[in-house]
């Protein structure tokens, strides 16, 4: 997934003579044999767009079956790259924002990624028990103001009215500027639901017409995340927090590892701020959720 500053990224378009030719698609080309996936992608992106990757982070890895073949599907995003990408296999190529109309047709295995594409790459968690509901109310207008769009309510400090209240009126606050929020038990206006793992791990059958994501600590929770093709999970902790100071941390290389071939985007979490989100993208995240560090 090439992707420029703007947020646009490019598409190519199967050419004739190939198997659904004329279908849009992301850049990329299939393994030599033993090559690394970083190798293949390096190789496949000059071979076909005469570009040089410098900056590729991994991303989702998805397994669709067509009626052809069952393929997996590496992906990355690529975001610092040398030359200008042109066509070098007679096939079209077009750069595409997300908010405009989307190149047809597309192919089938496409559709979660761009839906996974589509998440912003910071997913705020309020925090009213330690600013106080007023405050909290007034950091998040700030923060709405200069772009959030993906807030998570989370107030178990606060007594139930009193939540009850904070919620709605966090909720007509984001949905004024555009952005999603999600709650712990969905209530009218929300967009979705956060799971805990404990709950996670009891869920049936994901909710629908909605969000739905669930905090995770281990493979085994982020495996049970993806069965249920939730929309996202977050995995954590990354650091050490005053919160949970004798919680095990997990680090970047075992947020890594446990994140690794994930099918579905994957936020790091605990004790992080905006600084830290190169790390997470080097390790395999989607982006960071943050409790603290939105607010500071």
């Amino acid at each position: 997934m090439i992707q420029r500053a703007d947020g646009a990224f490019l598409l190519a378009q199967r050419p004739a003579g190939k198997v659904y030719a004329g279908y849009w698609e992301f850049p990329g080309g299939k393994f030599e044999p033993g090559e690394p996936a970083v190798g293949a992608l390096a190789r496949e992106l000059h071979e076909e767009l005469g570009i040089e990757v410098r900056r590729a982070y991994p991303w989702l890895t998805r397994v669709f079956a067509y009626p052809h073949a069952t393929v997996r599907l590496n992906f990355f995003r690529v975001t610092e790259w040398d030359g200008e990408p042109h066509p070098k296999e007679d096939q079209a190529i077009a750069w595409q924002a997300l908010a405009a109309p989307l190149a047809q047709p597309m192919l089938p295995a496409n559709a979660p990624v761009l839906a996974s594409l589509a998440l912003p790459a910071e997913y705020a968690i309020t925090n009213a028990a330690q600013f106080g509901t007023r405050q909290m109310l007034a950091r998040l207008e700030r923060r709405l103001e200069h772009g959030l769009k993906l807030l998570q309510v989370r107030e178990p400090g606060l007594a139930s009215e009193q939540r009850r209240l904070f919620t709605q009126q966090a909720l007509d606050l984001a949905h004024r500027y555009g952005c999603k929020v999600l709650v712990k038990s969905l209530v009218p206006g929300a967009d979705g639901v956060h799971f805990t793992a404990a709950e996670l791990m009891r869920l049936q059958a994901r909710p629908t017409q909605v969000l739905a994501a669930a905090s995770c600590h281990s493979r085994e929770e982020l495996e049970r995340a993806m069965q249920l093709e939730l929309d996202f999970a977050v995995l954590g902790p990354v650091k050490r927090t005053a919160s949970h100071a004798a919680q095990p941390v997990l680090g970047w290389e075992d947020f890594a590892t446990i994140a690794r071939g994930a099918s579905l985007p994957v936020y790091a979490i605990g004790g992080l701020k905006r600084a830290d989100l190169e790390a997470a993208w080097r390790a395999g995240a989607h982006g960071l959720a943050m409790i603290s560090g939105s607010w500071t």
